[in-house]
């Protein structure tokens, strides 16, 4: 049975979440790319940082729908999100917010004789939720994964685009990337509680998560035409408003269109791999686009606004919400 949470969870929910994305964000934009950089050079450095995005996304587009079986099948006295595991192992430095989310956070229990028995089609499912029997969630997972693709091709490759197309010094580039992703967390914080509130308010779902797509789609395209670091700021603004407004409302919409409420923690795993899959995706790709562009950073983010806009259109067919 669904339950009303406080505005203790919710703050608690925020700042777990808040570490957790300030862990794994800090590498990837800009660590991890500077220092392929620094390696290999400017001219092989996407090929490079590919290979290297393409195996991380890889094992957590495994290891996601794994987690959330397990913990629909978990019977342990802590209860079936296996807290402390679910928020410590995969960043065992996530920090004091996490911990004090993991403590706290109330959980029901599955009764022993209530776990379902393994079998080799319980296995394969882990993987696969049939779209013929849940379009719905065909369509959102199909939404999701154009988004994040388009969201991973800036996020993977923003660091050479300033170094390249903008001309930014790499020394630079850090602080560039953090004034870049302060102006966005700014706007998605804003856009992310009005569209909530009036997604809530209008009881409507499908119009907000692709009016959000095409904007994030605009903001594409509007970093793909910028010629200077203020026109990648305006972009960077443009796209918190888009993802902000989407992150609030397409996890209301999913969690109406979960095809089994039993199993939630698994097919939430499975739409994970929407969200992990484009980041092998984007990099084993872009290259290409590179390459059929003459290296041109502005071809590369045009096809990330593309591909947003296609997102929007992915959520129209979904009929289980408004």
């Amino acid at each position: 049975m669904t339950q009303r949470v406080g505005w203790g969870f919710i703050a608690r929910y925020t700042l777990a979440y808040m570490g957790t994305c300030l862990l794994f964000l800090a590498p990837l934009l800009v660590t991890l790319a500077l220092k392929v950089n620094s390696l290999v050079g400017i001219d092989r450095a996407p090929n490079s940082l590919a290979l290297v995005a393409g195996v991380g996304a890889l094992v957590a587009m495994v290891g996601n729908p794994v987690v959330g079986k397990l913990s629909d099948r978990t019977s342990s006295r802590w209860g079936m999100r296996s807290r402390m595991t679910m928020f410590l192992a995969p960043c065992v430095i996530g920090g004091f917010f996490i911990l004090l989310f993991a403590v706290t956070l109330p959980d029901r229990r599955l009764d022993r004789a209530d776990k379902p028995a393994w079998s080799l089609r319980e296995v394969a499912g882990t993987f696969y939720v049939d779209p013929r029997k849940s379009p719905d969630f065909a369509w959102a997972f199909s939404s999701r994964f154009l988004i994040v693709l388009a969201y991973a091709f800036l996020t993977t490759y923003q660091a050479y685009y300033l170094l390249d197309r903008i001309g930014s010094a790499e020394a630079e580039v850090p602080r560039q990337i953090f004034l870049g992703t302060l102006v966005q967390s700014a706007v998605v914080v804003v856009a992310s509680l009005a569209g909530g509130a009036f997604s809530d308010r209008t009881g409507r779902r499908k119009a907000f998560v692709a009016a959000a797509a095409i904007v994030y789609g605009v903001a594409m395209f509007v970093i793909a035409l910028a010629s200077d670091f203020n026109g990648y700021l305006v972009g960077m603004a443009v796209g918190g408003l888009g993802f902000g407004m989407y992150m609030a409302v397409d996890l209301a919409l999913v969690a109406d269109v979960l095809p089994d409420r039993d199993r939630a923690a698994k097919d939430l795993g499975v739409l994970n791999i929407a969200g992990a899959l484009p980041s092998s995706i984007a990099p084993a790709i872009a290259p290409a686009i590179l390459a059929i562009g003459g290296g041109s950073y502005g071809l590369l983010y045009g096809v990330a606004g593309i591909c947003a806009v296609l997102g929007a259109v992915a959520i129209l067919p979904v009929k289980g919400v408004r």
